[in-house]
């Protein structure tokens, strides 16, 4: 009897920090009984062990930061079925786009003793801006249980189910008191995508927008409500510079506020 083939997942790293890598061992049950049906062709973080050729599955970690790697992602996508980007460096830059809104080359001069050993493009990118994505899984780091979902669902042909709703959905469902209107905390939940349980706001801290931009986020209306309770134009343009400051409304809404 012929044995049924597995779908061969692979998983690759670009400019990151790992964390979203180590989300999916972090799977620990969940991930045994994934890998049943799946083939771990390629992972470092877990295994030495690499099984070249087509992937069904890719997950690419990180952002575009080389020349080298600006290469590297079209010979991935070339051997990937399915490419799905992880986490806030795949899907928006990440927290290295910071980068992006000044002359990198000024710093790299500073923390390099040699810095004309350093190769590196003057901004960090999306994976989307450099190759077709079939779907992007956002967080910093991504939610475990959001990414066996949507692994599952395109296995299986069918659309993931992942949130759409604000992380102000989240507090409410956990009964917390909102921290912008008891405290005056400026906080980006209004106009970031679930997936954390609300974690910074249950512990009386204002979001800091780790699943970038939800759908339709009215940042405009959040940063005016900022102000109208004490945040000044730096405030602003440095809340929404953090994980996922290169996102397109985040990116706008800072540069909106920069020059005022």
């Amino acid at each position: 009897m012929s044995r049924v083939r597995k779908p061969k997942l692979a998983v690759w790293k670009f400019a990151s920090c790992d964390g979203c890598q180590l989300s999916l061992l972090d799977c620990e049950d969940e991930l045994l009984t994934f890998a049943e049906v799946i083939q771990i062709a390629n992972f470092p973080e877990a295994s030495r062990a690499v099984i070249h050729g087509k992937y069904d599955i890719s997950l690419v970690e990180g952002s575009i930061t080389t020349s080298h790697d600006a290469e590297r992602i079209h010979k991935i996508r070339r051997q990937s079925k399915i490419l799905i980007t992880i986490g806030a460096c795949a899907t928006s830059g990440g927290i290295q786009a910071l980068r992006n809104f000044t002359d990198v080359s000024r710093y790299i001069a500073m923390v390099y003793a040699n810095p004309e050993y350093i190769s590196s493009l003057n901004k960090s990118t999306p994976i989307r801006d450099h190759v077709y994505v079939d779907f992007e899984l956002h967080g910093c780091p991504i939610n475990k249980y959001q990414l066996i979902e949507v692994c599952s669902a395109l296995l299986h042909g069918r659309a993931p189910v992942t949130p759409s709703h604000s992380v102000c959905m989240e507090c409410k469902r956990k009964g917390n008191v909102c921290v912008m209107v008891a405290h005056g905390t400026p906080c980006l939940g209004p106009v970031t995508h679930a997936g954390c349980d609300a974690l910074c706001p249950s512990y009386n801290r204002g979001c800091f927008g780790c699943y970038g931009p939800k759908e339709t986020p009215q940042t405009a209306s959040l940063a005016k409500r900022w102000k109208e309770i004490g945040a000044t134009n730096n405030d602003v343009v440095r809340a929404f510079r953090g994980f996922y400051a290169y996102a397109e409304p985040f990116r706008k809404e800072s540069e909106a506020h920069e020059d005022e």
